[in-house]
């Protein structure tokens, strides 16, 4: 039914498109109003032609008006900008540039299907163009805005190249669902699929790259966060969690061609002090043990063995214009990240247009955005969750400084030799440089994305829009085991069918991932000024979204007469034995939506935005598949009054904001019941039972923020408070026993609450009257949050596997009434008695809660100057009241490891601890996390180019991560290992992390 009332819908557009009243006595004026600084629209700009005759600008900067026949000039009004009067002179259409005088105010923010300026907005919006960026090597967009936006956190996996991040819009607020944003690329929602984790063979599982490394970063215009509830809820039953509005590059007059090119060089920022060969062999009889037993004669840093200075290289080519009537771009990169691990890399090859041309008087307009992206990893085996061998970090670290690479035959070195045949014998060691050249693991993923939309003017303010936008990724990993590789003997189970050890056997793993997602939409949008100085937008729309994954994985081994594979030789073709048929998992769901926002201003004074969503979706349970989202927000411009203190506030407005909105990130049909067969196919597994009351979990969210201009616009700021509580949990919870089905997903009662305040100031310290003077500019933003469950019983969820030798079923962390998400749960340690034991005054057992991984404090700084031709720049960050969980040190940094003959650190050597002492679960390993890190810096130079071949050419050096100062000992207190425990997720827990790099990088950009 509704397909057939968007169908009249669209016969209605078209209709109106065709009609036109006809006015005898008048003339149609078109045109449009750019900002003479940088060519960018104007949107919301007044235009009038007297006897209260007028428009204002669209979003793209464009106005049509009809006019009497003998109207000579129109005037052009807009909030910090100089009046402008322009003559006609005959002309039908005319080109406007207005020249700012409030850089502040007018900034261009993008809002949820649309835009606006800053000084329009109701909801708390925040924006950051490229000037604004993090720069140097940059792999995902979330890199760009780290430390830069009040109330976004940003904590990276790892240092690995393309790891995926945590990221938090004014806190975290979610117990099992996902908790990132919604991400909506140039108009289309995207659905973080596509990538695929490393398998468990052994060394346990891996988290896939993150899922935006498709997009180029060099390719953004513009980075929009959507943090309130009235902000977001256009996106309804996705905006919980906040939105992020990422806007490409259009083409501009005059734009021609435009080249860059970088050279980055990366080292590790920090390493692990381990004991070298002497050291070690003190280390060992000191703790009562034979040196001799467990010298192998060689002198090996194994963390140098692994590690490299990493070289990489980025390049970009665009070029592009405009008219009076389109614009067009297109763009081409190529980047490639080595990592400072050994064989580890990203490669990224981009291919973009953006194309928007006019129509019949600016009546009809087609938009066109399209990207083809071909991604390339190569991973090192670095997991999550490895046993007690570990994986590479974990090997790396515990390994004997005296055992060499190689033995005397050239082959890895295995302290258990090798059989007859050549393969290596027993399980109980694991060479780090056989794991790096043992293990081939890369993946190959191509994404395409495009928007095709076409905008029809109806009538005179009226304009219908339909886009559809498509988004589908394909990806294959392929991981290959050397059938020669010590220390791979265990077989690994899947689904009750036991595939061999990759020891002896080679193994060879092809994990298919496929993505599919469609969006379509319509709106109408209404733009109107009335006579008594108010004007009045509105937006109704429709929009339909289908999304589908598949997930496939194919297994081999056995090696017919190959006893040693070659790297890069690695065929899945050349192995004897494979499953006869792929296991996997594919699933889809739908959403249907209904929106409509409002916003009305009274003399640019009085503000009042009112939006309301309502989303279907076949996620949910049959009783409660649609649900409503509203949002009201308020702007009142306080110093528009007449009674307003002149000659302090340039602008002083303050923002009332309200709503609800909608987190259905979670697996799809999990309201339903679901069983999973096993490989043969004769017996299931529960999977989940069903519950057809499943729904949303819905934040409701209110805040105020206050919006400020002084010193003529040299400092302007925001000032928020914000309180959302996000209730009706989704959880997968057991069942009591016996029962048919062992889980099932509810909805818990209780709620996650984040409270906060943020400041974001923009002062510019030194202005300067010539082009080439000296100027200053300084950015800040803090973020003070408070995150808290509440009514949640005596209900406690437990999560944070903690990974070691005997540590198997510890955890961390629980959720608990009155405490911040993922606490962590540990006994007390107070350091050692005289016999160098570990003192727990409420015994072993007794877990007491000790602080949370989440921040109660974020900052960020930039000092931004120029000085003739040359500019510079640094960024400095911080966190505080959170801490981390130093699974590392848990695992093997106890003296106790000295015995067996592996390695620890200095400090653990020099301790009294007893060699008998155990490595228990405690507070010893909770370490605070604050941290200062001057993040980002840079220096360049732009050459005068005047009557050369150049328009444009600058040279610059970037440095990131050149400091950091914390009392941390890991080696970055900006981690997130996964180390979720039964699907609930875990926070601030660091486990042989891949090393966070120091990179300075050499670039240079032309236009021609």
């Amino acid at each position: 039914m509704q397909f057939k009332h968007l169908l009249t819908l669209c016969f209605f557009a078209l209709t109106c498109f065709f009609f036109e009243p006809a006015f005898a006595q008048n003339k149609v004026i078109t045109g449009k109003v750019t900002d003479k600084k940088d060519g960018s629209s104007l949107i919301g700009v007044t235009v009038g032609a007297g006897g209260g005759i007028g428009t204002q600008t669209n979003v793209d900067g464009t106005f049509r008006l009809s006019v009497p026949a003998n109207t000579t000039s129109l005037v052009f009004n807009y909030i910090g900008y100089k009046s402008t009067t322009v003559s006609l002179d005959g002309k039908t259409f005319v080109a406007v540039t207005l020249e700012s005088t409030n850089t502040a105010l007018n900034e261009v923010v993008v809002i949820g299907y649309g835009s606006t300026r800053v000084k329009d907005a109701t909801g708390s919006v925040a924006s950051l163009s490229p000037k604004d960026f993090n720069k140097g090597v940059i792999a995902t967009p979330e890199q760009l805005l780290q430390g830069r936006i009040a109330g976004v956190q940003v904590t990276p996996a790892s240092g690995e190249p393309g790891a995926g991040a945590t990221i938090n819009i004014r806190g975290a607020s979610s117990i099992r669902s996902g908790s990132s944003p919604l991400y909506v690329v140039d108009g289309v929602p995207l659905d973080n699929g596509g990538t695929a984790g490393g398998y468990d063979s052994g060394a346990g599982s891996a988290s896939a790259r993150n899922p935006l490394a498709f997009i180029n970063p060099a390719d953004i215009e513009n980075i929009s966060v959507l943090k309130d509830a009235s902000a977001s809820a256009i996106y309804g039953s996705r905006g919980a969690n906040g939105v992020i509005l990422i806007t490409t590059r259009k083409g501009r007059k005059g734009a021609g061609v435009q080249f860059g090119a970088s050279t980055s060089v990366s080292k590790a920022a920090k390493t692990y002090d381990l004991l070298g060969r002497e050291d070690f062999l003190k280390g060992v009889a000191s703790v009562g043990a034979d040196p001799a037993a467990v010298d192998y004669g060689g002198n090996t840093d194994w963390q140098k063995e692994i590690l490299r200075t990493a070289v990489s290289q980025n390049y970009n080519l665009a070029f592009g214009g405009a008219s009076n009537t389109g614009n067009y771009r297109a763009s081409a990169g190529y980047d490639r990240q080595e990592g400072i691990v050994k064989n580890t890399d990203l490669r990224r090859f981009n291919a973009r247009i953006n194309a928007s041309q006019s129509f019949f008087g600016e009546r009809v307009k087609f938009d066109l955005t399209s990207l083809f992206s071909n991604v390339k990893d190569r991973f090192a085996p670095i997991t999550n969750n490895a046993g007690f061998n570990g994986s590479l970090i974990g090997a790396a670290l515990q390994t004997n400084p005296t055992i060499p690479v190689y033995d005397n035959k050239g082959r890895y070195y295995n302290l258990n030799g090798y059989d007859a045949n050549g393969f290596p014998n027993g399980n109980s060691f694991r060479n780090p440089v056989s794991l790096l050249n043992q293990i081939d693991d890369t993946d190959n993923i191509n994404r395409y994305l495009n928007n095709l939309s076409l905008t029809l003017r109806l009538i005179e303010g009226l304009s219908y829009k339909g886009n559809i936008g498509i988004d589908r990724a394909d990806g294959l990993r392929q991981t290959y085991y050397d059938p020669t590789i010590v220390g791979f003997t265990d077989q690994t189970g899947i689904r009750d069918f036991n595939v061999p050890s990759a020891t002896g056997n080679g193994r060879g793993i092809l994990q298919h991932n496929e993505l599919r997602s469609t969006t379509t939409e319509h709106t109408l949008n209404y733009d109107k000024k009335f006579a008594n100085n108010s004007t009045i937008t509105a937006l109704v729309g429709y929009s339909y979204s289908s999304y589908k994954s598949f997930n496939r994985n194919d297994f081999a081994w056995g090696t017919a007469n190959k006893k040693e594979f070659v790297k890069d030789y690695y065929d899945y073709d050349g192995f004897t034995h494979r499953l006869a048929y792929p296991v996997g998992d594919s699933s889809s769901y739908k959403l249907q939506s209904y929106f409509a926002r409002v916003n009305y201003s009274y003399k640019d004074r009085y503000i009042l935005t009112g939006t309301v969503r309502r989303d279907g979706s076949s996620r949910f349970g049959a009783n409660n598949q649609y649900a409503t989202f509203p949002a009201v927000a308020a702007k009142w411009r306080i110093s528009s009054e007449s009674w307003a203190p002149k000659g302090v506030f340039d602008d002083l407005s303050l923002r009332l904001n309200y709503g609800q909105t909608g987190n259905q990130d979670y697996p799809s049909y999990a309201s339903l019941r679901l069983k999973q067969l096993n490989y043969y196919g004769t017996s299931s597994s529960p999977l989940n039972a069903a519950n057809p009351d499943l729904k949303w979990e819905t934040q409701t969210a209110y805040g105020a923020g206050l919006d400020f201009t002084i010193l003529s616009g040299r400092l302007s700021g925001t000032l928020d408070y914000f309180n959302k509580s996000q209730k009706d949990l989704l959880f997968l919870q057991d069942l009591a026993q016996p029962a048919a089905d062992t889980r099932y997903w509810v909805n818990l009662p209780g709620n996650v609450r984040n409270t906060g305040v943020e400041l974001g100031l923009n002062f510019a310290a030194v202005k300067s009257s010539s082009a080439k003077g000296f100027t200053w500019d300084i950015n800040y933003n803090m973020t003070f949050v408070k995150n808290r469950v509440e009514n949640f019983g005596n209900r406690n969820v437990i999560t944070g596997n903690i990974d070691g030798q005997g540590l198997s079923g510890a955890y961390s962390q629980f959720i608990g009434n009155g405490y911040p998400l993922y606490t962590f749960n540990v006994s007390q340690y107070n350091g050692l008695d005289k016999d160098g034991f570990g003192i727990y005054p409420d015994g072993i057992d007794a877990a007491t809660p000790h602080g949370s991984p989440l921040p109660t404090f974020l900052a960020g700084i930039s000092n931004s100057f120029t000085y003739g031709n040359w500019n510079a720049s640094f960024f400095v960050n911080g966190a505080s009241g959170f801490y981390i969980y130093n699974n590392t040190a848990n695992a093997f940094f106890y003296k106790g490891n000295l015995v067996s003959g592996r390695n620890v650190t200095q400090d653990i050597a020099v301790t009294n601890e007893n060699a008998l002492n155990s490595g228990e679960v405690s507070s010893r390993f909770v370490e605070k996390g604050d941290f200062i890190r001057l993040s980002n810096a840079v220096i360049g130079y732009t050459f005068p180019v005047k009557g050369s071949v150049f328009k444009t050419l600058r040279v610059s050096v970037t440095g990131q991560n050149l400091v950091l100062i914390t009392g941390y000992s890991g080696l970055d207190p900006e981690i997130n290992t996964n180390k979720e425990r039964n699907g609930v997720p875990s926070r601030g827990i660091d486990y042989t992390s891949y090393p966070s790099a120091r990179t300075f990088t050499f670039g240079l950009n032309a236009s021609f």
